[in-house]
């Protein structure tokens, strides 16, 4: 029986069932020590390199879990439409090409042109795309308008249980792949599927690791819920950091949440910045804004940090050459 506490989490079964769904697409990626981190910190700090991924995101996981799931039901015969920033868009279409499924893309006006080239790349023939809104949240409504009036399966990025259990198996290969006990957990919120997922891993498996979401200073929907000890959705969002520019998180998303982080901070977007640079001068990574959150946060856990492992997700590296001078 589950408890009012785990009600909303997900099982590990269920999520090693994902694992298998998505073997072959999505790749198993490293999980790096960045000795001039850890050296400079005075722990051990380890990289969880979704910017390895094929669409250059851990969006691929989730994406491809939810419609290689619904393709076997037979569900995807009117083809499926999604909205997205950038990286569940590219994970859609990898999975609609790879499937053989037509899917529509909504995506922001605002939206960097790399990730809309990547989309067309990946999709090829299999998908189209449509420009609406400033925002995601404006793209999102568009989309499912477009669902409800075509009778296609809309792809929520976030507030859906399968697309969860797909992000959910990057916490699995996490603790596969560390070999010590892991203290300190700092991972990026946009709409919540990623930090709901590595949630409902560590609360079973490694309940003493500290969770901390990281949210940009200009979108910090969850910390916003948090404070208010309900979903709530913000007026207005600051769309910089756009893989993380969300208005609202996740209804599930925030129940799985409310009461298992240790924390939920945020960054100012001009560390971001900070960050984006550092990591590509001195360690040739190339991270895009909301990849570059939790390594942000890290300053201000310094004295905490000590002597601890500490696990930072490197979200993604879809980040437009063209903003390199916004960013300076």
């Amino acid at each position: 029986m589950k408890t009012k506490e785990n009600q909303h989490r997900l099982t590990i079964d269920a999520i090693n069932k994902a694992r298998k769904n998505i073997a072959g697409i999505v790749v198993t990626t490293p999980l790096q020590e960045n000795f001039r981190l850890s050296r400079s910190l005075k722990a051990k700090i380890l990289l969880k390199r979704e910017d390895l991924q094929p669409v250059r995101s851990y969006k691929l996981r989730g994406a491809y879990h939810k419609i290689k799931t619904l393709f076997d039901q037979g569900k995807t015969d009117g083809g499926v439409v999604c909205a997205s920033a950038g990286n569940h868009a590219q994970g859609v279409a990898l999975a609609c090409y790879e499937l053989k499924i037509n899917g529509v893309i909504f995506m922001p006006v605002t939206t960097p042109k790399q990730k809309l080239e990547q989309v067309k790349m990946f999709g090829g023939e299999y998908v189209s795309l449509q420009l609406t809104g400033d925002t995601f949240d404006e793209s999102k409504q568009a989309a499912i308008e477009y669902s409800g009036q075509n009778s296609t399966v809309f792809i929520h990025p976030f507030d859906d249980p399968q697309i969860i259990e797909g992000q959910a198996t990057l916490a699995m290969e996490i603790l596969e792949q560390s070999d010590t006990k892991i203290d300190y957990l700092f991972a990026p919120v946009g709409g919540g599927g990623l930090i709901s997922g590595i949630v409902s891993v560590f609360s079973l498996l490694s309940p003493h690791t500290k969770i901390i979401a990281v949210e940009p200073k200009g979108a910090a929907s969850m910390k916003a819920a948090l404070a208010a000890g309900t979903n709530v959705e913000l007026p207005f969002i600051d769309k910089f950091v756009d893989g993380a520019a969300v208005q609202k998180v996740g209804d599930l998303p925030f129940e799985i949440c409310k009461d298992s982080l240790s924390g939920c901070i945020t960054v100012d977007e001009g560390k971001v910045c900070d960050t984006i640079l550092e990591m590509y001068n001195k360690d040739a990574v190339v991270l895009e804004p909301a990849g570059a959150l939790s390594l942000s946060a890290l300053e201000q856990y310094t004295a905490e940090l000590e002597g601890k492992t500490v696990v930072c997700i490197i979200s993604g590296s879809n980040n437009d050459i063209t903003r390199m001078e916004e960013i300076k």
